[in-house]
C-alpha cells in the first residue's frame, strides 16, 4: 500500500503545498528522462502477491501482526485488512531458467510462511477473492494498524462525501433448480448491494503485481502493450467468482475494487470525471505521460510533504527521491501503473502490472506472469495514434 504516513488532519495549505512540490518533482523528472539518468541493461521482473489469512474454517482470520511476528520475513508485508498480507519478490533477469528458479524461491517462502502462521492460527489463501468474507468484515475495526490505512479510508470517503456502495449485478455463473430439482435454463442472477463507510472492501480484492523494470526509452512500448493485452489477461487468469455470499463476474475483484475505492459522488459519476482505479484513454508516448496525468486529473489524498527540493539534489549531483510524486502516484490505481522507486541514490523506472488475480497456485501465478511478460516483451508495437477503449 506505500510509504508509512503518521495519523494527522490535512489543511487547506497542506494541499496547496503538496500541489506544488508535486509539479516541482514532475519538472525535475522531466530534466532526468532527458539527460538520460535512468540505465537498465535487460527487463528485469519482480512481484507482489497478495494473500488472505483463514482459520481451519475457512474464514478470515483477523491476525495479520501475529502473522507476520511468526514468519518474521522482511519479504511479507502488511497489507490494508487484518486478514491480509502480502510477499514482496524482488527482481530478476528475465532470460534462461529465471521462472524455473522463481518458482522453488517462491514455493520455498510461502511454504515455510504458512509453516509459521499456522502457529499464530491461521493459515495462506492465495486467491483472487476470499468467497468466506461479507460486510461483517469491513468495519474499522479490521483496517490494520498502520495508520496510513485509517487514514485513506478517511479521506477517500470525505472525497466522496458519502458512504462507498457496492453494487454489481452480473450474468449467473449457475443453472437455477426448479421446483422439482432439475436443472433451469440458467437464466437466474444474483445480486450484491451492500454499503459500507470503509474501503476495507479493497482488500478482499488480492492480486498479483508485476513489476517489470525496463529502459525508460522504452517504457511507453511496453505499457501500450500490456494495455492492449489487459483483457485477455483477466479472461485467462480470472478466479474470482464468489463473494459474500453470491455468485456474481467470473472476476468480481475487477468491479469491486472499482467501486471500493471510488472517490466520485454519482453526480461526478454522470459528467464522466475519471475514476481513481483507472485503465486510461490513450497510447502513451513517455512515461512522464503518465505521471502528468495522474497530478493532472487526481486531486491528492494524502498530501504529506518533505523538505527536499529536487532541483538541489540533482545540482549536487544526487538523485532526488521524488516523494510527493511517489506518494500522489500511489494512490492513483492505474491497472498498469508507472512506477519510480528505488534505495539511497539507485533509482529506476518500471511498469506495475495489476490485472491479474491472486493464486490459485504458483503455477497459475507465473504461467500468468510469464504470458503476460512475454507478451508485453514480444509485441511492443501499438501507436500513440489511437487509445484502448
Amino acid at each position: 500500500m506505500g510509504d508509512h504516513v503518521d495519523e494527522r488532519v490535512f489543511t487547506r495549505q497542506d494541499r496547496t503545498l503538496f500541489r506544488e512540490k508535486t509539479a516541482r518533482c514532475l519538472d525535475a523528472l522531466a530534466v532526468m528522462l532527458a539527460d538520460g539518468q535512468f540505465e537498465v541493461a535487460e527487463p528485469r521482473l519482480g512481484l507482489e502477491i497478495e494473500l488472505n489469512l483463514v482459520d481451519d474454517a475457512g474464514d478470515p482470520a483477523m491476525a495479520n501482526e501475529a502473522a507476520l511476528d511468526a514468519i518474521a520475513d522482511p519479504a511479507f508485508q502488511t497489507e490494508l485488512g487484518q486478514f491480509n498480507i502480502e510477499i514482496n519478490v524482488e527482481p530478476r533477469p528475465l532470460a534462461g531458467r529465471s521462472v524455473t528458479d522463481l518458482e522453488h524461491s517462491l514455493r520455498a517462502s510461502l511454504n515455510a510462511a504458512d509453516e509459521k502462521a499456522r502457529s499464530a492460527g491461521c493459515r495462506l489463501a492465495m486467491i483472487g477473492m476470499l468467497p468466506t468474507l461479507d460486510e461483517r468484515h469491513f468495519t474499522g475495526e479490521w483496517l490494520s494498524a498502520d495508520p496510513r490505512y485509517d487514514l485513506l479510508s478517511q479521506q477517500i470517503l470525505a472525497a466522496r462525501g458519502e458512504d462507498i456502495e457496492l453494487r454489481l449485478d452480473g450474468p449467473a455463473l449457475r443453472q437455477a433448480h426448479g421446483p422439482d430439482g432439475r436443472l433451469g435454463d440458467g437464466t437466474g442472477r444474483e445480486t450484491l448491494d451492500i454499503v459500507c463507510d470503509t474501503i476495507l472492501p479493497e482488500a478482499a480484492c488480492t492480486s498479483v503485481q508485476l513489476h517489470l523494470q525496463v529502459d525508460p526509452a522504452e517504457f511507453a512500448a511496453y505499457w501500450n502493450s500490456a494495455q492492449a493485452i489487459a483483457g485477455v489477461q483477466v479472461a485467462l487468469a480470472a478466479n474470482s467468482p464468489f463473494f459474500a455470499g453470491k455468485a456474481l463476474w467470473h472476476e468480481t475483484r475487477i468491479p469491486l475494487f472499482e467501486q471500493a475505492t471510488d472517490t466520485r459522488s454519482v453526480e461526478l459519476k454522470n459528467q464522466h470525471v475519471r475514476p481513481r482505479v483507472w485503465f486510461g484513454e490513450r497510447w502513451v508516448t513517455s512515461i512522464f505521460d503518465l505521471f502528468e496525468e495522474n497530478s493532472r486529473y487526481f486531486p491528492a489524498l494524502l498530501p504529506v510533504t518533505t523538505d527536499e527540493d529536487p532541483f538541489e539534489v540533482l545540482a549536487g549531483g544526487g538523485t532526488p527521491a521524488l516523494a510527493e510524486l511517489r506518494m500522489h502516484n500511489g494512490t492513483v490505481y492505474r491497472w498498469n501503473r508507472p512506477i519510480y522507486d528505488g534505495k539511497g541514490e539507485h533509482y529506476h523506472l518500471r511498469l506495475e502490472n495489476r490485472v491479474l488475480p491472486a493464486g490459485p497456485g504458483i503455477v497459475d501465478v507465473l504461467a500468468d506472469a510469464a504470458s503476460t511478460t512475454g507478451s508485453c516483451t514480444r509485441s511492443r508495437r501499438p501507436t500513440a495514434r489511437s487509445g484502448p477503449r
